[in-house]
């Protein structure tokens, strides 16, 4: 599923025109990317927790070359899916 199937899926289950879901779409994904580049969390109960982790600097070897590199410290987004989210997959 693409962007504009997920936009066509909000509108059909929520009554919402296209555009509307578009926008609602968009306001959703800039919500939880302003709130993880701040820090935080966003937990959506029985769907699943978006974070940040950390991941430390560390060396590691170009496979073409076989020579050592040096890789930085980044921020990593993740995601943890909730337990209804888990048992309506499986």
């Amino acid at each position: 599923m693409n962007k504009s199937d997920l936009i066509d899926a909000i509108a059909a289950n929520s009554g919402l025109s296209k555009a509307d879901a578009g926008r609602a779409l968009d306001g959703l994904t800039t919500a939880v990317t302003k709130a993880l580049k701040g820090g935080g969390t966003v937990s959506l109960v029985g769907f699943g927790t978006f974070s940040v982790k950390r991941r430390g600097a560390r060396t590691g070897r170009n496979p073409r070359t076989g020579a050592t590199i040096k890789i930085k410290a980044s921020n990593n987004p993740t995601f943890k899916a909730g337990k209804a989210l888990k048992d309506a997959v499986n």
